[in-house]
């Protein structure tokens, strides 16, 4: 399946001024502090959709006792360091993840804010790093151009050569990936949630930063349960149309089992964010059924692969055309997610990875 045979039905005007240009904290809020929509289904005579503005401290009022919150414990690594090019030229290179082969999959990016991918790279050229570092460029990745515009490739396997594990080097060297939409360089802490236990996102989940210990026991005290999984993310930048890449997850026994008691027992399973969805419909028969599983996932929830076991969705505000969307629509519904990305623009909502959130409950299956 390609992105081109399926696009997101949710239309609304990029707004260009309503980015968070740097986290909540920094704002004079707290992490939990950021601003909640909350899109439900509701009844035919109502309308269909029940939307609500809230704030997230406030999450656990939108939730039943009995609800189950999947959350993801990947840690973000610090993926971005500063290198040179054959011919001299600066780049930002972003690194997305390890590969099995022990080859690494990157993106390079201009310099200095990683503002825009470089799509002139060649199979063979080699990008200098600090102390002695080098990438080499192997392939396209994932064996084909990773543009989908055909105006060159976006991620790379390279080949890194140092004189020690890339991990230490990046721990070393490295700084959070960042885009050119921030104000600023924040430290890597700006860059965990409270959820954070191994390392290997290349950039946070992002869905689960506002949680707080304080927010996390209130929910549990009105009987809503948690329940983990793994996914570590790649690199977000996906041009319009391409989809996400594979990415490592693992899905434990015990919250698989915990997922299926739920949805026995009428509870609804709320993914923070869509690598949580990702992750647990990678493991769901075609019945919702959740089996133990763990390895790299290709798949993308689309209508030809639709969300099958998660019923809610707490997630961020993505970009018009993102693959995410498909993802965002198939868990809440088409209807459901245009009211909440207009109800977001008209209230003047903040995007990426700073900004505000989204509740999403859709019909219970």
């Amino acid at each position: 399946m390609t992105m081109q045979a399926y696009a997101p039905t949710t239309r609304f005007a990029f707004p260009e001024n309503l980015t968070a240009t740097e986290p909540p904290e920094h704002r004079g809020l707290s992490r939990d502090g950021v601003r909640l929509l909350v899109a439900e289904s509701a009844p035919a005579e109502r309308g269909g959709v029940r939307l609500t503005h809230s704030r997230f401290h406030e999450l656990g009022r939108h939730l039943a006792p009995g609800d189950l919150i999947v959350v993801n414990t990947s840690k973000t690594i610090a993926g971005e360091v500063d290198g040179t090019a054959d011919g001299g030229w600066p780049v930002v290179l972003h690194v997305a993840s390890p590969l099995e082969d022990g080859s690494w999959v990157i993106e390079l990016r201009t310099a200095p804010d990683g503002a825009l991918p470089v799509l002139t790279a060649r199979p063979g050229e080699v990008i200098a790093l600090a102390a002695g570092t080098r990438a080499r460029l192997l392939e396209p990745y994932p064996g084909r151009a990773a543009s989908p515009t055909g105006r060159g490739n976006r991620l790379w396997r390279a080949e890194v050569t140092s004189d020690q594990p890339f991990s230490d080097y990046l721990l070393r060297h490295g700084r959070p990936i960042s885009y050119g939409y921030l104000h600023g360089q924040w430290p890597l802490a700006d860059y965990q949630t409270v959820f954070a236990q191994h390392p290997g996102s290349a950039e946070m989940p992002s869905a689960g930063r506002p949680f707080t210990t304080e927010l996390v026991t209130d929910l549990v005290s009105r009987g809503i349960a948690f329940a983990p999984i793994t996914l570590h993310t790649g690199v977000s930048s996906q041009d319009a149309g391409e989809p996400p890449q594979p990415e490592r997850f693992e899905v434990p026994a015990a919250t698989a089992r915990v997922v299926n008691a739920s949805r026995v027992n009428g509870g609804r399973v709320v993914a923070v964010g869509t690598t949580v969805t990702r992750a647990l419909e990678s493991a769901a028969g075609p019945d919702g059924w959740l089996s133990p599983a763990r390895g790299w996932t290709e798949l993308v929830i689309s209508p030809e692969h639709p969300a099958r076991a998660v019923t809610g969705l707490i997630t961020g505000l993505h970009n018009p055309d993102a693959s995410h969307l498909l993802l965002v629509e198939s868990v809440a519904g088409a209807r459901l997610a245009q009211q909440a990305y207009d109800a977001a623009v008209e209230a003047r909502y903040l995007w990426h990875e700073f900004g505000d959130s989204c509740l999403l409950l859709g019909n219970r299956r």
